[in-house]
């Protein structure tokens, strides 16, 4: 299986964070270490350790929904660009979405303007998302 490399590892970690408490995310859904909402509830304290190894699991999660929806040949920056798109939102609004059928089509310049569209968060843009889906695209177009 193919893996997430450091710089995109850098990056979901920066834009995560980490918390030991779960809380609410923006659009009110239970959150603990860097973005895991599974099995989280109020009151929640996990450790940094914790915190790591529920970021390898959601990684795997992401990283599996990168290779089964692209269809096209990626390098390792571009697929850790998707795997923190993925990561953030789901394989779901990968899958459906016109960024995909665009990449799959072999259209590999779009994907960063395409990238920048996913910016709302409970129907208003989120300056935080405006950035993540900035240093994707970034990413996304950094040779390696």
């Amino acid at each position: 299986m193919r893996r997430t490399n450091p710089a995109g590892m850098e990056l979901i970690r920066t834009f995560e964070g980490c918390e030991l408490v779960a809380y609410k995310d923006c659009v009110g859904t239970w959150t603990i270490g860097y973005g895991s909402t599974h099995c989280v509830f109020p009151g929640l304290v996990i450790s940094r350790s914790d915190a790591a190894q529920r970021l390898m699991s959601d990684l795997i999660v992401a990283e599996r929904a990168v290779e089964h929806s692209v269809s096209v040949p990626l390098s390792d920056n571009q697929f850790s660009s998707l795997v923190s798109f993925v990561f953030n939102l789901g394989g779901g609004a990968l899958e459906k979405s016109t960024l995909l059928k665009k990449l799959n089509a072999g259209n590999y310049e779009e994907v960063p303007a395409e990238l920048s569209k996913w910016c709302y968060a409970g129907g208003k843009i989120m300056e935080g998302l405006k950035k993540r889906r900035d240093a994707e695209g970034k990413l996304w177009a950094t040779p390696c």
